[in-house]
């Protein structure tokens, strides 16, 4: 049985992630910000669900909740969130909430969480295909993605003295209470739960870099291997579908 810890467990991926450790019997320590659903977690699984209520923007509030949850197996960071940026009445606090959701909390976790991580524990960050192409109107999120992925890569260079294993997993389109807020089109969107068996799977084999789905991530994956201007150009004809 391993110990899996799990940020943004109440809803959409980190739910999904969460219903699947717990049906394989693993332990789940679930974070996130809705007690409600924490408690309602707690209650259907008992001792095998040990739930933390905090805001991951939170430094403080991030090290106090964590502070004793011992040894862990599995981290996955997933917890964020999208705002899209209108560049005629471009806001700054936007980016830099979407940053704070997105990068810094992942980077507060981080912080808390290494004094738990033994040797061959998996670190896992929960990026975004948005940060292989300059889509439209995603200034905020795809740069906060980017940066996490970034983050990660030297994080696996870091660590890798402690044996401690860095992934990253970059979904596509998943079915969530946030994605829902879209108004365009979502190629290839699949459900919490296929994208959660996808990024198992995975951590599983230990890959470093874990796409779902991955169909759409190989088309995206081409597309971000073009020089940039042929991706400007794409990225402003793709705009037009929005």
């Amino acid at each position: 049985m391993s110990t899996v810890l799990i940020t943004g467990a109440t809803s959409g991926l980190g739910a999904a992630l969460a219903r699947h450790y717990l049906a394989r019997g693993d332990r789940i320590i679930a974070c996130g910000r809705n007690a409600e659903a924490l408690a309602a977690l707690k209650d259907a699984h008992g001792e095998r669900v040990d739930i933390r209520l905090f805001n991951i923007t939170d430094r403080e509030a991030v090290i106090a909740a964590l502070a004793d949850v011992g040894e862990i197996d599995i981290v996955i960071l997933n917890a964020g969130t999208c705002e899209y940026l209108e560049v005629d009445r471009f806001d700054a606090a936007l980016v830099e909430r979407v940053f704070a959701a997105n990068f810094f909390g992942a980077v507060n976790c981080t912080e808390a969480l290494l004094p738990s991580l033994p040797r061959g524990a998996r670190l896992v960050y929960v990026d975004s295909l948005a940060r292989l192409l300059p889509f439209t109107r995603s200034q905020a999120y795809g740069a906060s993605k980017a940066a996490l992925h970034y983050f990660a890569r030297t994080m696996e260079v870091d660590l890798q003295p402690r044996g401690i294993h860095v992934l990253t997993t970059s979904p596509g389109f998943i079915d969530t209470p946030l994605t829902r807020k879209n108004t365009f089109a979502m190629p290839m969107l699949i459900s919490p739960d296929q994208a959660a068996k996808g990024i198992l799977r995975g951590i599983e084999c230990g890959r470093r870099n874990i796409y779902v789905p991955w169909r759409f991530a190989a088309m995206l994956r081409v597309l971000g291997a073009l020089p940039e201007c042929m991706q400007v150009w794409i990225a402003s004809k793709m705009k037009g579908l929005h």
